[in-house]
């Protein structure tokens, strides 16, 4: 078993029917801890109506909301999403939010150190915030035993190519779809590669442990030092992919955490991504037994 800690969003999706709780960081630590490992989310809400239901959801889920800290005067964060004929989104991201907010002072960040954990997990959207970048690097620096792991999640209008390049640069482990594959080489002005030859000469430039790319219904690639292996996903129907990324982040660490293979991690991580992708909203339920039933 793992300890993560994650910080970043956790914020509404609102979707046209519904409300739903999420943010990629938030589903990916529900995930974490739905698989079995210690985590710790930092994230902020505001002092609102939203922001009340948040940490009560967030404790139901399993996640102690001790980090999930009330900010006065800032909403609690929300999206607006809509989903195309395949269930794919597209997200509306509203700001200010009070997930840029987060303050972490010295006490919370011995308490975090005495914890030891094995992992720090975040992503690009909060980290385009310069305070909440900030506050990322003070956490890394109280940290310096745990590994990173970035997952990049580019979304619209909250990225910067500065900011991605310098994120993958400090990185130990990192996941990103194909199509962000494509933008980074963009970004990097390098040539387009197979992914057998990104994910190398990427994990030996940048020193990293392990990637992963997702590759929608084509399942995905994952190397783990020289260990590589590209995986086909599991035909499942699509509701919608909101937080089928997330999902397969969580799995992904759940096999670099307990030294699987290329291979068992990236199918692990393709079930749990299918599984999700054939439900509703970003956290539906499920068990392990479920990612076990696909073909």
């Amino acid at each position: 078993m793992a300890r993560i800690v994650s910080i970043g969003e956790i914020l509404w999706d609102v979707f046209p029917d519904s409300d739903r709780l999420g943010g990629a960081t938030f589903n990916f630590s529900v995930n974490a801890r739905r698989l079995g490992q210690e985590v710790t989310f930092v994230s902020a809400v505001g002092d609102d109506q939203r922001g009340r239901a948040a940490r009560l959801r967030a404790a139901s889920l399993g996640l102690d909301p001790d980090f999930i800290q009330v900010v006065p005067g800032a909403p609690t964060g929300w999206v607006s999403v809509r989903l195309d004929s395949a269930g794919h989104p597209d997200f509306t991201i509203h700001r200010p939010a009070a997930y840029d907010r987060v303050v972490l002072d010295e006490p919370e960040l011995v308490r975090l150190a005495a914890w030891n954990p094995d992992w720090i997990y975040y992503g690009t959207l909060h980290q385009i915030e310069p305070a909440s970048r900030a506050v990322t690097r003070k956490l890394l620096e109280a940290l310096p035993g745990a590994r990173k792991v970035y997952d990049v999640n580019l979304r619209r209008d909250s990225y910067t190519p500065e900011l991605v390049l310098q994120l993958l640069s400090e990185a130990d482990a990192v996941k990103l779809n194909d199509d962000e594959v494509a933008a980074v080489e963009a970004m990097a002005g390098s040539a387009g590669a197979g992914l057998r030859q990104f994910t190398g000469d990427w994990s030996r430039r940048m020193g990293w442990r392990a990637i992963a790319v997702t590759r929608g219904k084509d399942g995905c690639a994952v190397r783990i030092g020289e260990d590589y292996a590209e995986v086909g996903g599991h035909p499942v129907h699509v509701v919608d992919t909101v937080g089928a990324g997330d999902a397969f982040a969580a799995a992904f660490l759940c096999g670099l955490s307990q030294n699987w293979s290329a291979a068992r991690t990236a199918d692990f991580a393709n079930r749990l991504g299918a599984v999700v992708a054939s439900r509703a909203g970003g956290l539906p339920e499920w068990s392990t037994a479920d990612l076990w039933k696909l073909p």
